[in-house]
């Protein structure tokens, strides 16, 4: 009989590890907009030089929950306090599983009194989906999933288009588009600009480490919105950013995308696990790299490890409260960049033309994920792992391979580490891996975010915290 939910899947398999680790999904795509409109490396260069226009329409699910009990939706599963989360505003939304393991994360905005909208991957947008169905709440949810990663040229369509207009350049393109001068509100904080005669909904944000806005509205004004922004934009060298290029821009600036979401273990989240559908990206999520264990647990990570320590407020009850606050955050793996050894790296390239020498795993330009969930293995001296490398790529800006890693407490940034390339064995059955050899890397632990603008721009939170 064919598994009908995630817990099917998993007691079909027999072993979850492996399971996700052979999943036939691949890497996470970035649909419907084209890979280049340019070449990324120009592309990049603009969000650092210039101005960029990123088109964040697609690869994203939205949940809109509307509500007497919304907020208390948000706050029984957030590790964040909402005390100070007014009308628009928004939030780096976190949640936990029971165990105080990190699900995912995403952003929700509040565009009303009981209003609230999140964007983000498929993993947080599940469980607060099941949260509201099951939790007894009065909300109301509207479900928008992302688009299809594979259209095979079927229209796409969304509630809302979503761009964001950033880069030193950025705030000149918008009051430009506005018409005049326009405030720049502090960090996630909500308001109005004019674009072609129609006001749009505008969050303050900052992806390229200078001031910058996301901008949304109905869908129906996608293309004469983008024409607009691009036409007005030109004299300021505004560039549009390809799907090819738009996830590189996080390996400069510091945030993690796709930890594994830790609920596939543990009797609390049993109910859950029957829910999600076997179809569900949790039990499609292909888990990609060099660390391999027997056990899933040790794949889970804790809010310090990804960054989100300073998120944690115990000021209200949320899901997880109890199992994180019996954890030292001292003793928890951090968030940091490792800069990788530009010598090992060419060998990992150079290997693609040396037919009698080793075959090393394919590193692509500018992102090399080949699954869902990534976990290079980060060694010490003696060859202990100390840490994961999870989101790795090229930097044109910096001419230079870096990853987002976490790693060990007792690991000092400026501290030589080796990062594992490649998974053992040959590699897994996962359709983004050929026949390879591994390879150990140099790295060097380095600060978060690694560009020194984006350090030097950004307001203190999730992106720059140092556990």
């Amino acid at each position: 009989m064919t598994a009908q939910n995630l817990q099917g899947v998993l007691d079909s398999s027999g072993d979850t590890v492996d399971l996700l680790r052979n999943s036939q999904l691949g890497a996470y795509v970035y649909p419907v907009v084209p890979t280049e409109f340019s070449n990324w490396r120009s592309e990049q260069q603009a969000w650092r030089h210039a101005a960029v226009l990123y088109d964040q329409s697609h690869h994203m699910d939205n949940l809109f929950i509307k509500g007497p009990d919304a907020l208390k939706l948000i706050a029984d599963t957030a590790v964040n306090t909402v005390s100070n989360f007014a009308v628009n505003k928004a939030k780096q939304y976190v949640p936990v599983t029971p165990y105080g393991h990190v699900i995912g994360d995403g952003i929700i905005f509040r565009e009303a009194e009981e209003e609230f909208v999140y964007v983000g991957r498929s993993p947080a947008a599940n469980w607060l989906l099941f949260q509201a169905e099951t939790g007894g709440y009065d909300v109301d949810v509207e479900v928008d999933r992302r688009s299809p990663s594979a259209p095979m040229g079927r229209p796409v369509s969304r509630r809302c288009y979503r761009f964001q207009i950033q880069g030193p350049n950025a705030w000149q393109v918008i009051e430009k588009l506005h018409g005049e001068p326009l405030e720049q509100l502090k960090f996630f904080n909500m308001s109005w600009m004019n674009i072609g005669g129609r006001q749009v909904r505008t969050l303050r944000h900052g992806m390229a480490g200078a001031p910058g806005l996301e901008i949304w509205g109905p869908y129906e004004d996608y293309y004469e919105v983008r024409d607009i922004i691009l036409e007005t934009g030109a004299e300021f060298g505004t560039r549009p950013v390809g799907s090819r290029t738009y996830s590189s821009n996080t390996i400069e600036s510091g945030w993690i995308p796709s930890p594994l979401p830790a609920i596939y273990t543990g009797e609390e989240l049993r109910s859950y696990r029957e829910w999600l559908s076997a179809d569900s990206y949790e039990a499609k999520n292909a888990l990609a790299g060099s660390f391999v264990s027997e056990n899933i647990e040790d794949y889970y990570l804790t809010p310090w490890a990804l960054g989100y320590g300073g998120f944690v407020k115990f000021d209200h009850d949320f899901i997880g409260r109890e199992a994180l606050e019996k954890l030292d955050p001292a003793s928890q793996y951090r968030k940091v960049t490792l800069a990788w050894n530009a010598q090992d790296i060419k060998k990992v390239w150079g290997s693609l033309v040396d037919p009698d020498g080793p075959q090393y795993k394919y590193f692509d330009l500018p992102m090399a994920q080949y699954g869902s969930s990534n976990y290079d293995a980060v060694i010490d001296a003696d060859g202990t792992t100390v840490g994961f490398s999870m989101f790795t790529g090229y930097t044109y800006n910096e001419r230079q391979v870096i990853s987002l890693a976490t790693v060990a407490p007792d690991v000092p940034e400026g501290a030589e580490v080796k990062v594992i390339w490649g998974e053992p064995d040959g590699g897994t059955s996962k359709p983004t891996v050929e026949r390879h050899e591994q390879i150990e890397i140099r790295a060097v632990v380095s600060p978060v975010p690694f560009s020194a603008v984006a350090r030097r721009e950004y307001a203190g939170g999730w992106r720059t915290e140092q556990s």
